[in-house]
Order: C-alpha cells, then sequence, then structure tokens
C-alpha cells in the first residue's frame, strides 16, 4: 500500500489561492473589445520609437510640480508617521493608521479636491496622509527588530524622548533613511498619477496626450520619467534635502484660493446621507442604504475581491519568471544588465498609468488592470528577490540551466517571495480599488461616479467600504504569513 505523504501547509495555501484566482478568472470580464487594437498598439509602438521631446508645453515645470509634490508630501508623511510609529503601541494609533492608508492616494485627492480645490495642499496632503500611515506601520516594525541590548545601559529617570534619540534612533536610522528613498520613489509615482485628476504634474499631460492619440509626446514623457526615477541615486543627496524642500514649497502655485465656507459645508452637511441632511426620516434612510449596498457596494466589492485575487496569483507566477533575469546564481552580468533595466521600468510605471494605457488599446474590461498590476508588483518582488539570491551560496557540484532554477534556487527563495506577495495584497487591493476610475466595475467607479455627480455621501460611505475591506484583507495575510511563518525581512511596501 502506498501512503502518500501529506501536503505541506505551504502547498496547501498555494494551492487554495491558486484555486480562487481560477474561479474568479473563469467570471471575470477579460474581453478585448476595441475594434482594431493592433492597428492601435502599431501606432503606440511608432510613438515609442520617435519619442517628441518638444511636443509638451512646459514640460520641465510638469517634472519640478512632480517633484515638488513628492518631495512635501514625502517630507510630511515621514515627521507625522514618526511620531505616529512612537505611539504605535496604542490600538487607537494602529486603526488609526490602518484606516488612513487604506485609502489611496488618488481617493484622498478626490476628497481633498472637494474642499482646496486643485491647489498645492490637495496635492501634498493626499500623498502625505495614506504614506504616514504606512511610515508608521514600517519605522514601528523597524523600531520593534532593533536590538534591546542597547536599552539596558540607559540610566534610570532618563525621559523617553531622549532614549529615543541617543539609543533607538541611532540604531534605526539607516533603515529609516533606505525605506524614506524608497516612499521617495513611490511618492514620485503618486504625484505623477495626481495629474490624472487636474493637478499639473506629468500625468496631466500624458492623459492629455494619449486621448489625442500623441503617442511620440506620450513616450517622451514616460522617458523623462523613467529618467527622474532611474537617477534617483545620483541626485538625492542628504545635503540638499533642505535645497529640494525650499524648491518645492518656492514653486507650487500656493496663490490658489479656497473657501472655508466650503470646506464647512462639506464636512457638515455634504457626505451626511441624504435622507438624514434632508429629514426625510429613517425609512428613507434605509432604502438609501439598500440602494448603495445592493447596487453599489455589493458589485463593486465583489468586482474588487475578484480582481485582487487574480493579479495577486498572477504576480506570484510572474515574479518567478523575473526575478531570474537579475540572479548572479542564473545569468551572466550582460544579461542581468539587461534584466536590471526592464524590471526598472516595469516597477518605475504606475499601475494606474500602465492600465490606462492598455484600456485604450483594448476597451474597458478588467484585462487591462490584470496585467498593469500583475507587471509592476511582479517586477517589484522579482526585483527584491533576485537581490537576494545575490547573498545565497551553492554547493560546487550544483546543477546547471533549467534544473539549478527549480530544484537549487526556486524552492530556497520560495517562501520569502510569498512572504513579500502576501504582504502586497493590501497594496495590490487598494490600487485595484482606484482602477475603477478609469471605468472598470471595482469599488473606485462608483466612486469616482458619485463625486462626478456631487454625492458626496455617497462617495464617503463606498470609500469607507474600501478601507474595511483592505483592512480586513491585511488582517488575512498578517494571520496566512503568521501560520505558514513567512519572514518578511525583504519588504518594501
Amino acid at each position: 500500500m502506498i501512503v502518500r505523504p501529506e501536503p505541506s501547509p505551504l502547498g496547501r495555501t498555494t494551492t487554495t489561492f491558486v484555486g480562487i484566482a481560477f474561479i474568479c478568472f473563469v467570471f471575470a470580464d477579460v474581453a478585448i473589445t476595441t475594434v482594431d487594437p493592433w492597428q492601435e498598439f502599431k501606432l503606440l509602438l511608432v510613438g515609442i520609437v520617435t519619442p517628441d521631446f518638444y511636443a509638451t508645453d512646459s514640460v520641465a515645470q510638469s517634472i519640478g510640480y512632480t517633484l515638488a509634490f513628492a518631495f512635501l508630501g514625502v517630507a510630511l508623511s515621514n515627521v507625522l508617521g514618526l511620531v505616529l510609529a512612537l505611539l504605535f503601541f496604542s490600538r487607537i494609533v494602529r486603526t488609526f493608521c490602518a484606516v488612513i492608508r487604506a485609502v489611496h492616494e488618488l481617493f484622498w485627492a478626490l476628497i481633498f479636491l472637494q474642499l482646496f480645490g486643485l491647489s498645492p495642499l490637495t496635492g501634498v496632503l493626499a500623498i502625505a496622509i495614506p504614506y504616514a500611515g504606512i511610515i508608521a506601520k514600517v519605522y514601528a516594525e523597524i523600531l520593534e527588530e532593533a536590538d534591546p541590548a542597547p536599552l539596558k545601559t540607559v540610566p534610570g529617570g532618563t525621559s523617553l524622548l531622549s532614549t529615543f534619540i541617543f539609543v533607538r534612533l541611532p540604531d534605526a536610522w539607516s533603515h529609516f533613511r533606505s525605506y524614506s528613498m524608497y516612499r521617495l520613489e513611490c511618492g514620485i509615482r503618486s504625484s505623477a498619477v495626481l495629474g490624472f485628476i487636474g493637478l499639473p504634474t506629468l500625468g496631466f499631460h500624458l492623459e492629455t496626450a494619449f486621448k489625442e492619440g500623441q503617442y511620440s509626446e506620450v513616450s517622451a514623457l514616460l522617458i523623462l520619467f523613467y529618467v527622474v526615477i532611474a537617477t534617483m541615486r545620483t541626485w538625492m543627496r542628504r545635503q540638499l534635502i533642505p535645497v529640494y524642500l525650499i524648491g518645492a514649497a518656492a514653486i507650487l502655485p500656493w496663490g490658489i484660493s479656497f473657501s472655508f465656507e466650503n470646506i464647512v459645508r462639506f464636512l457638515t452637511e455634504d457626505i451626511v446621507p441624504h435622507p438624514l441632511r434632508t429629514g426625510a426620516g429613517m425609512d428613507a434612510f434605509g432604502d438609501w442604504l439598500h440602494l448603495m449596498v445592493f447596487e453599489q457596494a455589493l458589485p463593486g466589492t465583489i468586482a474588487t475581491v475578484q480582481l485582487t485575487m487574480i493579479a495577486l496569483v498572477a504576480t506570484g507566477f510572474l515574479t518567478m519568471v523575473l526575478f531570474p533575469l537579475i540572479s548572479p546564481l542564473l545569468f551572466g552580468k550582460a544579461s542581468r544588465l539587461s534584466g536590471h533595466i526592464f524590471l526598472v521600468v516595469a516597477r518605475s510605471t504606475p499601475e494606474y498609468i500602465l492600465a490606462f494605457i492598455l484600456l485604450q488599446l483594448w476597451g474597458p474590461s478588467m484585462l487591462p488592470a490584470i496585467i498593469a498590476l500583475t507587471i509592476h508588483n511582479g517586477a517589484i518582488i522579482g526585483h527584491l528577490v533576485g537581490r537576494y539570491t545575490e547573498t545565497m551560496k551553492l554547493r560546487q557540484d550544483a546543477s546547471k540551466g533549467i534544473n539549478r532554477y527549480a530544484y537549487e534556487v526556486l524552492p530556497r527563495v520560495y517562501r520569502p517571495m510569498l512572504a513579500l506577495l502576501f504582504y502586497r495584497w493590501e497594496i495590490i487591493m487598494r490600487e485595484t480599488a482606484i482602477l475603477g476610475i478609469l471605468g472598470i466595475a471595482t469599488l473606485g467607479f462608483y466612486v469616482d461616479s458619485a463625486f462626478a455627480d456631487l454625492r458626496f455621501d455617497r462617495a464617503m460611505l463606498l470609500i469607507a467600504i474600501t478601507a474595511m475591506l483592505n483592512i480586513c484583507v491585511d488582517a488575512i495575510s498578517r494571520s496566512v504569513r503568521s501560520r505558514l511563518r513567512l519572514q518578511t525581512s525583504l519588504k518594501q511596501q
């Protein structure tokens, strides 16, 4: 009698998630609806190889605004995040951070747009608020994982502030600085995307050029964006940070005014459910709630979860394809250089921009969103896993070629890869929701429609549901990582 071994928890978890993603894909709308996508694709390819750097007026100013929003937003989020990290032991603070980071930057921008209009404050706060929640969580984890030995040498009666500055901060500073650089890169991507709601960043010109079919202009703008991201390590110097911050505050058009009365009305009236605001009674409120739940929130949630699960598993498969491109255990220097370039471009392109491009080519369906989320997140995790293999040592008699990948390398990186994948699950969910603004029927679609119709009460309810959904996914992700004992020392949000 042959006794089959019990499948490992890792194998069962993988099979479960692949099965869920397959079921979601069966019922997903992945049709290509454009009449002649290949003709449009040919025009795009022609534009890519013939960039026109003179087609966009004031492109230098747009790049400056993009960097300015990122610098000020990330700087403010670091200050707020550090303060929150020191208070992260409080359940109230942890819950607050979870809520603000669960709402995407574009959703925050849509909210602040109603308060401050197209002023710089809208862009800065849209980046700073969710990033503060993310940074607080990461900084708190860094402080928690720091060596506790120096704390034992602190004399009795030393204040908490002195203990933090002179004992805890020096050990964590290098990690804070490294993560801040990564968060600035994310801030530049977010700042570019804010152009799609009207702020004067690169995204504004990208959207205009693409809708007009000016693909050479699109190509030039994307190349400039990639250059800015790729050269960050060169121009980002610690001693220049004050200069950058002062310059960022100086170039933004702060003269745009906003009405304090509008802010008060938005916070005290506009976001209150319409039946309660007009005194229509609880029966009318029940009808309003029933409409919102069953006609918008429920279908939007189902589509968001469906798209998220497909993108999560597809990201895992793509990561296994991409990480060998930069692994010294599998390829030589020349091949790894081209692999690095490809991964830099793929991970530097925001999912929103990539999905927007694919939607113009293929039409509105889940397919552009799936591909965009998969490429961006697969490139990020593939880069981290590929770098992880640089520390691995193989036996002298280790196999070569595909056998080395399948039997020597992949089994060793699979657990760290899953840790990173589940760590980004919440992020993929956030991005999935916001892609609804492009016309995909996730929660973001209904949020954007509510803002367009000036039904702010509906928009705030749907944003609250989006936040709750992200918090639930984060809790499930932490539970899975804990149960499987997946280490997330490689993580970057």
